[in-house]
């Protein structure tokens, strides 16, 4: 059997990616850099529960007002604190060299 799950991914990943990028300017160092971008990403979005869709709009339609304004919170959340987590170890390894 072959079976195409291509179709399949993180509801969250598009929502934190726009967020990162949206909140990079406040982190010029960071910004400038694409690995640390990726850094960020990954930090923020290992602090959020997984949801896994096939179509954003049907995960959008059972989703009461309060509930996308718990996950926009916690998207913004997750997002302010990866770019300090990644920061502060940025920090940390350039006065370790």
């Amino acid at each position: 059997m072959n079976v195409d799950f291509s179709s399949l991914y993180n509801h969250h990943e598009r929502e934190v990616f726009n967020a990162v990028v949206a909140t990079a300017p406040n982190f010029p160092a960071i910004e400038a850099s694409n690995e640390l971008m990726c850094d960020v990403a990954c930090v923020a979005l290992n602090r959020l529960p997984p949801r896994y869709i096939r179509h954003a709009v049907d995960y959008s339609f059972y989703l009461t007002e309060n509930e996308r304004m718990e996950i926009d919170a916690a998207i913004a959340e997750s997002v302010s604190y990866a770019f300090s987590f990644v920061q502060a170890r940025t920090a940390l390894r350039a006065k370790a060299r």
